[in-house]
């Protein structure tokens, strides 16, 4: 299967230069996250390159979102872990920090507000009949 971008497309819509590592690296990223998408769709009843081939609009969304997961994924340090925000006390002992990405993975990166986008995630209703109004031994 393909990506569902280019890497030009993806330093024109992130902005981004690379180095060759980082190249490397995204266009690595790249089939990973646009087979990391195709999943997510398949648990959710969706064939995502079914509707990438009928919606150019759903096409946009598709490659929009693989760059943003990608664009974050490549602002991750590679060495260590990164902080996006970070707490310390002196005499109290205390530490605490948010990462970035929990867990560091790529794989923990597709956001709900994306999985909203992709049409993953829709709310849910339903009725449950508790009681039918008639009574037991009539």
């Amino acid at each position: 299967m393909s990506a569902f971008a280019t890497l030009e497309e993806l330093i024109t819509l992130s902005g981004s230069s690379y180095t060759t590592e980082q190249t490397t690296r995204a266009q690595t990223l790249l089939l990973l996250v646009s087979d990391l998408i195709r999943e997510e769709g398949k648990k959710h009843g969706i064939d995502v390159d079914n509707k990438v081939r009928e919606s150019s609009t759903y096409a946009s969304t598709v490659k929009l979102v693989t760059c943003d997961v990608i664009s974050r994924a490549m602002r991750q340090s590679t060495t260590g872990d990164s902080l996006v925000q970070e707490s310390q006390t002196a005499l109290g002992y205390t530490w605490s920090g948010t990462y970035a990405i929990p867990g560091g993975g790529v794989a923990m990166s597709l956001m709900n507000n994306e999985k909203k986008l992709l049409g993953f995630k829709r709310q849910k209703y339903g009725v449950i009949e508790l009681w039918d109004g008639s009574q037991d031994g009539e």
